[in-house]
């Protein structure tokens, strides 16, 4: 689309401040393309590049910035200091405000738990990583320096193995990359969130990291399954280990595994403890959602649950009732909350500026990559040093011969700037030997200071050609990096602290459903929506049912304990749930009210409630404009155990009554008119549709509604057929003398 301009002229009376501003008045048309391009892709760029995607060192660069300043702050070594200070220095490099370089060094601290390995050695409060609500304290109160582990980031950095570049300010230098002695990118786990995309990468032991790595250097095709087992975090946790799924993630760099809490179980306390946690939530999102389950009626089995953890680490805390399976109630409580969780991978990395997703092998191959030209820089910068030191003592070797021509040359020569040339003429050196020579302090012109330099000459030449010798070897420098990574493996390896379980183990766990002790009961549900469930002994035994003034039951039923219970609501929502998530009643009792049971939504109340064991059957919605809706119960069985259907039955109509039947019967409606129907249920056809509007079947006049449903009683009318029709809807007919006595007794 060709780009239009309107010139709008702007009139210099004085008093328009745009009169005089270049371009004032014009408005440009411009593709909404070219405005993302030119406004948004800088930014997405940034983000990507500078802010959210680690790269091949492990570190995205506010991390690399705040470890870099924290060496150069002499932290690897020497005391501790305020994390304010280390703030505050790290600004020079990362210009982003001081919440956010302390919020990073935190995530990076020893204290707040979230790395397998930290890189620094914290003192105070830093939060915990599994806590939402554990806040670590300000930086002027906490101290930190670098700890050991980070030596091996910055190994050999100033022997030109990294590139340098200028800070935002040009005042001082800082590198690209850390030349890492290990695939730190693997050992640590890291998140970030970009523009477009994103990186998950999780945690693995440091042991197998380094193991496999010398496996891939030795063996190009080495299986990296073989040696690198699973995922690792210093949360400890099960990980539910699938071999396929695994080498998937190892292959792809993208997938997820499923992580689950460790307990143990205090049989003298009766309470279950909770030590380890998933990577992924918290203790206090655990707590919340086991409290929910617990007001939704579907985890019955705890009385109390509490926060215990402490300084010795992590406990939840769960009492039981008594007789309760704590594993059972465990294989639960891992279905429904946090306690089981999916770690999501997403091994994106940026490779020489490019954001790639990489498997484990394809990582550690650029790793390596990225070590072997650390390792050659730092040989060659090793090697012109030494080239220069042996240039240096070739020329104090030339005049060791004679000395004190050396010191006339000096001592004759009448200006300064002529002394290096004619050092260079007496002894045939070059300048920079000249230079040297000219610069040895008069107390180290003797002879034994002199020899003992010369001595240096033959092992220089030795590491030379070594030097030289690993330059055009490969397989030297591959040695090199292989010893590194066992020093580094024997040095700073530890146990799993993620213990592996086989999924099959897990699945079967999983397969053993509930067990529901079955017995009969006798269930009333009333019309003010409160619900009881007594046992036919109790109920011989009782006297009269308790219940709210004003209200009545409106639905008695026996069946056993193991029933399923529908409960519809005033909102055309149905609440599913068991005989046997209700507690035992008695008749002297008013019983459980279902809306606050079932935590149904505010105004929200029971209506009608429909037990059955294997949704056969129907359900009949009667309206109170005289249709009727026939649906199958079916439809209101679920594959997932749902516990709340909305448009239980249609909203358009107000509802008169509601019934469940297992086979067609008769049925006898009657109207505010006083005027009576008698249908049998199977001329209604039945729908799957739970919403269906049904059809009409009595035929109401003006003001007139559906006011009561009922079975009809076999001889309850001298002559049925009068309230019969063979043909929906219509408008029933008025009692007869006969039945006008009767009707009279019933209402």
């Amino acid at each position: 689309m060709a780009k239009k301009k309107q010139t709008k002229q702007v009139k210099d009376d004085g008093l328009n401040p745009n009169a005089h501003i270049l371009g004032a008045g014009v408005v440009v048309e411009q593709p909404i393309t070219e405005t993302l391009e030119f406004n948004y892709m800088p930014y997405a760029m940034s983000v990507i590049m500078s802010r959210a995607i680690p790269e091949i060192d492990g570190f995205k660069p506010s991390h690399r910035k705040l470890l870099y300043t924290m060496y150069k702050m002499g932290l690897l070594t020497g005391p501790r200091t305020k994390s304010a200070n280390i703030v505050g220095q790290t600004m020079r490099l990362n210009p982003h405000g001081d919440a956010a370089i302390y919020d990073t060094m935190v995530r990076l601290s020893r204290g707040y738990e979230a790395l397998l390995h930290p890189y620094v050695d914290s003192k105070g409060n830093f939060g915990k990583a599994y806590s939402r609500d554990m806040q670590w304290a300000a930086s002027r109160y906490t101290e930190a320096k670098l700890d050991k582990i980070a030596a091996e980031l910055f190994k050999d950095i100033d022997k030109d193995t990294v590139d340098f570049v200028d800070n935002y300010d040009n005042t001082m230098l800082e590198p690209t990359l850390l030349p890492v002695s290990y695939p730190s990118v693997l050992v640590n786990a890291n998140t970030g969130i970009a523009v477009g995309m994103a990186s998950s990468i999780c945690s693995f032991n440091l042991a197998e990291v380094c193991e496999t790595a010398i496996e891939l250097i030795k063996n190009p095709d080495h299986n990296v399954a073989d040696t690198l087992k699973a995922p690792d975090f210093i949360g400890g946790g099960k990980l539910i280990y699938d071999r396929d799924q695994m080498e998937e993630i190892y292959r792809t760099g993208r997938g997820g595994f499923k992580v689950r809490a460790v307990y143990n179980y205090d049989k003298e306390n009766k309470c279950i403890e909770i030590t380890q946690i998933p990577p992924t939530t918290t203790a206090e999102a655990i707590i919340d959602k086991v409290i929910e389950k617990y007001k939704a009626g579907s985890v019955r089995e705890i009385s109390d649950i509490r926060d215990e953890t402490d300084k010795s680490g992590l406990k939840i805390a769960i009492d039981l009732k008594k007789g309760v399976d704590p594993d059972k109630l465990m294989q639960k409580l891992y279905k429904s909350t946090p306690l089981e969780d999916t770690f999501s991978c997403n091994f994106n990395v940026l490779i020489a500026g490019v954001p790639r997703v990489l498997g484990v092998k394809e990582l550690l191959e650029e790793w390596i990559a990225f070590r072997t030209e650390c390792v050659r820089r730092r040989v060659f910068f090793d090697l012109s040093k030494a080239k220069s030191k042996l240039h240096l003592l070739q020329g104090l070797e030339k005049i060791l011969l004679d000395i004190d021509k050396a010191i006339a040359i000096v001592r004759n020569t009448e200006e300064e700037s002529e002394v290096v040339p004619n050092l260079m003429i007496g002894f045939g050196i070059d300048e920079i030997q000249a230079e040297y020579v000219a610069e040895i302090k008069l107390r180290h012109l003797n002879r034994e200071y002199i020899l003992k330099r010369l001595q240096d000459i033959e092992q220089l030449i030795k590491d030379i050609e070594d030097m030289e010798n690993i330059l055009s070897h490969k397989s030297r420098i591959k040695k090199i990096i292989v010893n590194e990574l066992t020093e580094v493996s024997k040095k700073f390896g530890k146990p799993r602290a993620t213990e592996i379980c086989f999924a099959m183990d897990i699945n079967f766990e999983e397969g053993e459903e509930e067990e529901i002790p079955d017995y009969p009961v006798t269930l009333f549900f009333t019309k003010e929506g409160y619900f009881k469930k007594i046992t036919p002994q109790a109920l011989r035994t009782s006297g009269e049912q308790k219940l709210k003034e004003g209200d009545e039951i409106i639905s008695t039923v026996e069946t056993t304990n193991k029933a399923e219970l529908l409960f519809f609501t005033n909102k055309c929502q149905v609440y599913k749930s068991k005989v046997n998530d209700f507690d035992m009643g008695k008749a002297s009792v008013l019983g459980d009210f279902v809306a606050s049971k079932l935590s149904m939504d505010e105004g929200e109340t029971a209506i009608g409630m429909v037990v059955t064991t294997d949704y056969a059957g129907y359900i009949l919605f009667f309206f109170e404009n005289g249709r009727v809706a026939k649906v199958d119960l079916s439809a209101y069985q679920t594959k997932t155990n749902r516990k709340k259907l909305i448009k239980a039955y249609c909203e358009k109509f107000p509802l008169a009554s509601m019934r469940h039947i297992t086979a067609d019967c008769d049925l006898v409606l009657q109207s505010s008119a006083g005027r009576l129907l008698l249908i049998n249920t199977g001329a209604i056809s039945p729908k799957t549709t739970k919403d269906t509007q049904g059809i009409c079947v009595f035929t109401m006049k003006k003001g007139h509604t559906l006011v009561n449903v009922r079975d009809y009683v076999q001889g309850e009318f001298a002559k049925p057929y009068r309230y019969k029709t063979k043909n929906l809807p219509s408008t029933g007919a008025l009692p007869s003398a006969e039945d006008a006595g009767e009707q009279l007794s019933m209402l």
